[in-house]
């Protein structure tokens, strides 16, 4: 039976921001301005329905990895893997949100060093096709676009003509395209071509918005580089998403396995007389899909070796162009894994921390396997030069158990009284409002009498299946206190519903009567490195750990599910790469030395373990915090080992209903 309101209450909301991390520093920093040796006569362009380098016949031969996806340390080591695959070209996006993360706060260094990036493909004789977006997609948080303008007032209308955007754009990109101009190719670098927009055929039709794009591009860069589109391969895609008339070479993408020759047919239609050589994205006309990509709570993608390699033989058989999408997939560090919808926007699919996407190259850039040998000895046959030997693998080493033995309550650590970050609001306010359910809730209730006691665990409201749920009859002096922790897992890179704002973003019911005046704080949980912010996680589990072990507590706690940090040591001799085993735990994020190394959720799968390259840890003791939003292991235990592991499938509890309920709907 439902009891009538008969006190007033009070309600909090905690919004987790899970903003992006700050870029993993990098091994050294290079200085603002670069000189390029021009060489005489440079010159890449596209005639007679073939590419053109130096005036000779020229084959691209590509795969996209993307530098913000491996640690910086690592760049040499996956472009040298790339080259030895037989790739002539590297293409990469450029995320926009990786180096505006906060309007006007600029990041070019560590992860997001690409000048230095684009200095090692020059110095490994790589071409480059760069996907300048300013929308990218690739299964990245909001498909490249930072947050903040999620924040602008009135709302901005994406990936359109509209006014207010063009100009936030502009701004962008009259800071991006200078730095990366002294690359291109007429200038001495490795930069052949740049992608205008990502496939804007399957989301809509504004000319407007293509058309200025180009001259933005044309402004900074010059008539001398080529400018590209890539569209799905049918009529309609192409009519939309293409600019008539040999200022931009359209450019189709399809999946592996499709006829090409049809759609390189249809393709030659939207470019000019002998400017349409034939250019699979493998995966696209840009894009040859080698693997797939994964969300939570799915099986881990992976396609057929030999089928791929057999695919891509039958291209390059006939004097086409291939662009492996991916050649090397790398991570998705910290909060940058993207989101894709199904038939509608609750049908939400966040994607996992790993970008393995079953690449030739793996995750943690291993190449001793069948569709790396496959593809390699196809392109074999058509390279015009011996490739290089195959690199060996990286070694892994697996440093065994850590024990985490100190912990802090979520709660607890973001304190309860004189919280200068608060905002008070009648109703509730998305994150982007703030600085910061969409996407995930999970619901307390406590009694302010009752300081001894944890807040009680109600239950979970998510995107996919927001329904009410019943709160249990809890009999206190003074008023109750509703706690409500949002958890953003990802914005959507993909599809009609992009403008994805995070947070409660209608009212709260209870008992079918609105709730009003809310309590809103903000936790940043972002890396050291980013301005030198404090990481409350980080922070109050290395505090804890100096008060004594509180493993008693935490047995006598476990079952009410209040998130918690938990800390460990564990110490190295030799430095390798490793994983770390999230077997037992159920949904967080984890910290390595204070970086932030993205998301882990065993308990839905198909990802177990989370990958940790050694230029994150250092010889002698190495640091452990990991932010459990539900319930840990209950040894409080996660195991360094040297593998991968995607096997990890959903398991399903049940919480015991109390006779006396209300009914509480987000």
């Amino acid at each position: 039976m439902r009891r009538t309101m008969a006190k007033i209450f009070i309600f909090l909301i905690f919004i987790i921001v899970l903003d992006a991390f700050a870029p993993l520093p990098s091994a050294s920093h290079h200085s603002a301005q670069f000189l390029l040796d021009r060489g005489d006569e440079r010159k890449f362009e596209i005639a007679e329905d073939m590419f053109w380098k130096d005036g000779e016949p020229f084959r691209i031969i590509g795969g996209d990895l993307h530098y913000f996806r491996v640690h910086p340390e690592y760049w040499e080591d996956r472009l040298l893997r790339a080259k030895a695959l037989g790739l002539n070209t590297i293409q990469t996006y450029v995320p926009w949100n990786l180096h505006e993360p906060r309007q006007g706060h600029l990041v070019f260094d560590g992860t997001a060093d690409i000048i230095s990036f684009l200095k090692l493909c020059k110095k490994l004789n790589l071409l480059v096709m760069l996907r300048a977006g300013p929308y990218i997609c690739g299964e990245w948080d909001l498909g490249g676009f930072p947050a903040w303008l999620l924040a602008e007032e009135p709302p901005i209308r994406l990936r359109s003509s509209d006014p207010a955007f063009l100009d936030l754009v502009e701004k962008w990109w009259d800071i991006l395209l200078p730095k990366v101009s002294p690359f291109l190719y007429s200038n001495g670098g490795p930069i052949i071509m740049v992608q205008v927009e990502n496939e804007f055929g399957s989301y809509g039709d504004d000319k407007a918005y293509l058309h200025y794009l180009v001259k933005l591009a044309r402004r900074r860069l010059g008539d001398d580089i080529i400018l590209y589109t890539t569209d799905g391969g049918t009529r309609e895609t192409l009519t939309k998403g293409t600019i008539p008339g040999d200022a931009v070479f359209s450019a189709v993408d399809f999946s592996t396995g499709e006829d090409p020759w049809p759609i390189f047919k249809l393709q030659k239609e939207f470019n000019a007389p002998g400017k349409s050589p034939p250019l699979f994205d493998v995966g696209n006309l840009l894009e040859f899909y080698t693997g797939w990509l994964t969300h939570w709570g799915e099986y881990i993608a992976s396609t057929d070796a030999t089928s791929t390699a057999s695919y891509l033989e039958k291209i390059l058989s006939k004097n086409g162009s291939a662009v492996l999408y991916m050649v090397h997939g790398g991570t998705n560090f910290g909060f940058y894994s993207g989101a894709n919808t199904g038939s509608n926007e609750s049908d939400y699919k966040p994607d996992l921390t790993s970008y393995d996407y079953d690449a030739p190259i793996r995750e943690s850039g291993d190449v001793d396997n069948t569709k790396y040998k496959a593809l390699r000895r196809v392109i074999a046959k058509y390279s015009t030069e011996p490739l290089p030997s195959a690199p060996s693998d990286n070694e892994k080493i697996a440093y065994g158990r850590i024990k985490l033995d100190r912990a802090s309550f979520l709660f607890d650590m973001i304190g309860m009284k004189d919280l200068v970050d608060v905002v008070e609001s009648e109703n509730p306010i998305s994150m982007e409002a703030i600085g910061q359910v969409h996407d995930r809730a999970q619901v307390f209730i406590s009694c302010p009498e009752d300081s001894g006691k944890r807040p009680t665990y109600v239950d979970v409201i998510t995107r996919w299946s927001n329904r009410p749920i019943d709160l249990p009859y809890l009999k206190c002096e003074s008023k109750i206190k509703l706690f409500i922790l949002v958890e953003n897992m990802g914005r959507l890179n993909y599809g009609p519903y992009i403008f994805d704002r995070k947070g409660i973003l209608s009212s709260v019911f209870l008992d079918a009567k609105p709730l009003y005046k809310w309590k809103v704080l903000s936790v940043s949980f972002q890396n050291v490195s980013d301005a030198k912010k404090i990481n409350p996680v980080i922070l109050n589990a290395t505090t804890e750990s100096h008060k004594g072990s509180t493993r008693k507590m935490l047995k006598d706690k476990m079952l009410n599910l209040e998130p918690a940090s938990y800390a460990g040591n564990f110490n190295i001799e030799k430095v390798r790469d490793t994983y770390l085993s999230f077997r037992g735990w159920s949904k967080g994020i984890a910290f390595v030395n204070e970086v932030n190394v993205g998301r882990f959720w065993p308990s839905v799968g198909p990802q177990c373990n989370l990958y940790v390259p050694a230029p994150i840890l250092w010889q002698g003791d190495n640091t452990l915090v990991i932010l459990e939003l539900e319930s840990p292991n209950p040894d409080l235990i996660v195991s360094s080992v040297d593998h991968p592991d995607f096997t990890c499938s959903p398991r399903h509890s049940k919480l015991g209903k109390s006779r006396k309920h209300r009914v509480l709907t987000l």
